[in-house]
């Protein structure tokens, strides 16, 4: 059956599932059957290259530091490198026997991608093709999931990506909120040409994540609605085998450990890649996206089966690609699947793709001159480096901004007698704002993510609350250790921006004490913050709406919220103000202490 994407495209969000069929060979057609006698099964293999969370990032470049992109582990990044490694693996293999799927997060994370949404965005009329269309187009990617952060920019922003994509964007349990019916295809179907039996026929079935409806609440509210993914897997997975698949590959935007970062917040399980590789039976493999982390090969074993399904996921933002090779035997007139392995190849042992920088090197010109214009100045220079550990001026800016932005917001209003506070996180270690000229990619280097303002009503026991479980970000270290910087945070692996200063308190955290019991100290204003007391919270959406699972939050009443992301008021603000004087908004007012003693 053909299929016709573009008018699929075209319908409703209330499309039901259809099928895609492409071929992934550019080859004439080999011959599908072979009458010969055969003493023993013959055996055709073939390779599923896979990314995931590429983030916008097309060239190995970091926007907020205007140079080519390096880490520690001097790893490169973007679909340009990804490209080279593409084609090596097409030339080894053999093109029509590979296919190439994202898992993904693909629109939103670089000044590129926000640039051509926001900036000069894909929607206006005549408007531009995005990067990252462009560049998976011309690498000749099969099929993508959607990820989370593809709703960043609300419905419109991701229609039109969809529409400008030469491959389906997947989501089984991506549903119309009004008819419960499929807003995105849920699978597609390529058939891989061999060199005797039929082709084979690889199914990808795309699953996105549920937390979606809480992330993105104000741009999917009331219109799709997302299901958990073992549900939406059980459902499609024995339709695909009935359909022929002689292969099953999930390509899940959903991490691989069980967990949730959202507790009772998120009805279905956030990170369930594994939990659907062990329930649903009728999978071979599964690409692996949204926890950011790399698992070359993970294998689970399926419990109705007891067979097992192969897991990976690469290294975020084109760092890595996945290889997933089958070995499938042709026997009694049918393919079956008789070995999967995977493995994954760095980014960093090849060059870019000219193929790609040229096809885009207008647009990258473009925000690079955008990232660079100057907003201001500032008096001195500041750097995030010590911000996990210590309260620096970097991340007082951020929350002196939001303090600031909210009181005037709720000025006139009942409500605006009470004192703000605000939180912020330390986003990125390497953040800074130099001495001198400010630019945008200075100030949009503080804040990296796409989250937008609220302010919510807490009372002070409720902010002791907060705090304690913000601090159970450090390792517990007692009195006399030695105190290493290096590896006194990500306690149970809590990341940066899970831990949240409040600007506003005076409170020291003492990390020899159990989490839970390692705020001291707490005072507003000189006095001990009253538990009965009411404060303003000036908050991100994402701590708003449950995003790590702090406590209160979620619940409280909301006092205002806006559209506008934080990163764009940060900006708007040096901008207003000229000139940017830590004196005026600087102190430390919390610090890490063992038994009242100073850590540093």
């Amino acid at each position: 059956m053909a299929f016709d994407r573009r008018a699929f495209l075209g319908t409703t969000a209330a499309t039901g599932a259809a099928v895609a069929l492409a071929g992934a060979t550019s080859s004439p057609a080999a011959a599908h059957s072979d009458s010969r006698p055969q003493s023993q099964p013959r055996t055709y293999s073939f390779t599923v290259m896979g990314t995931t969370d590429l983030h916008g990032n097309v060239f190995n470049w970091d926007y907020f530091t205007d140079k080519e992109f390096d880490d520690k582990a001097h790893n490169d990044v973007g679909l340009a490198k990804i490209s080279t490694l593409v084609n090596q693996v097409r030339a080894e293999k053999g093109r029509r026997n590979t296919l190439l799927i994202d898992a993904g997060d693909t629109i939103q994370g670089t000044q590129l991608s926000y640039y051509y949404a926001k900036v000069d965005p894909i929607t206006a009329r005549r408007g531009p093709v995005h990067p990252m269309a462009q560049a998976m187009n011309a690498i000749g990617y099969d099929a993508a999931a959607l990820g989370n952060h593809e709703f960043n920019y609300g419905i419109p922003v991701l229609r039109k990506f969809e529409e400008q994509c030469d491959f389906p964007l997947l989501g089984a349990n991506a549903l119309d909120a009004k008819t419960l019916r499929p807003a995105f295809p849920p699978y597609s179907v390529h058939c891989v040409r061999t060199p005797f039996g039929r082709d084979v026929k690889v199914a990808v079935l795309g699953l996105t994540n549920p937390g979606i409806a809480i992330w993105d609440k104000a741009n999917v509210q009331g219109k799709m609605t997302f299901p958990g993914l073992e549900e939406q897997a059980a459902k499609y997975v024995p339709r695909l085998r009935a359909l022929g698949a002689d292969v099953v590959i999930v390509s899940a935007h959903s991490g691989s450990s069980g967990t949730s970062s959202y507790g009772d917040q998120l009805p279905y399980v956030e990170n369930a890649a594994g939990l659907v590789a062990e329930q649903v039976p009728g999978i071979d493999a599964i690409l692996v996206g949204h926890a950011h982390t790399e698992i070359p090969e993970y294998r689970v074993k399926n419990k109705a089966t007891g067979k097992d399904v192969v897991l990976s996921e690469p290294l975020k933002w084109g760092q890595r690609l996945t290889l997933f090779d089958f070995e499938l035997t042709w026997s009694k007139g049918c393919w079956s699947v008789a070995k999967v392995s995977a493995k994954v190849l760095n980014s960093n042992a090849v060059a870019e793709d000219p193929k790609i920088t040229r096809l885009l090197s207008d647009e990258h010109r473009k925000v690079v001159a955008y990232v660079n214009q100057v907003i201001g100045t500032s008096t001195q220079a500041m750097s995030s480096a010590e911000g996990p550990v210590k309260d620096v001026a970097i991340i007082d800016l951020i929350n002196h901004v939001q303090a600031e932005t909210v009181k005037g917001a709720l000025a006139g209003t009942e409500w605006a007698a009470l004192p703000v506070l605000s939180q912020a996180s330390c986003f990125s270690r390497t953040a800074s704002i130099p001495a001198g000229q400010v630019t945008i990619k200075d100030a949009a280097g503080l804040y990296p993510f796409e989250n937008t303002l609220e302010a919510r009503l807490l009372t002070g026991a409720q902010l002791k609350d907060y705090l304690e479980f913000s601090a159970r970000y450090f390792v517990r270290t007692a009195p006399g250790d030695v105190v290493d910087p290096a590896k006194l945070t990500n306690a149970e692996s809590i990341p940066d921006y899970n831990y949240d200063a409040v600007y506003g308190l005076v409170y020291d955290i003492d990390v020899a004490q159990p989490a839970g019991s390692r705020i001291t100290g707490l005072s507003f204003q000189g006095k001990p913050v009253d538990p009965a007391a009411r404060f303003v919270f000036a908050v991100n959406n994402y701590r708003a709406s449950g995003g790590g699972n702090f406590p209160h939050v979620p619940q409280a009443k909301q006092l205002w919220s806006n559209s506008e992301e934080i990163r764009n008021t940060i900006i708007g603000w040096v901008k207003a103000k000229g000139t940017v004087d830590p004196a005026q908004f600087a102190s430390v007012d919390w610090r890490l202490t063992r038994a009242g003693v100073p850590v540093f």
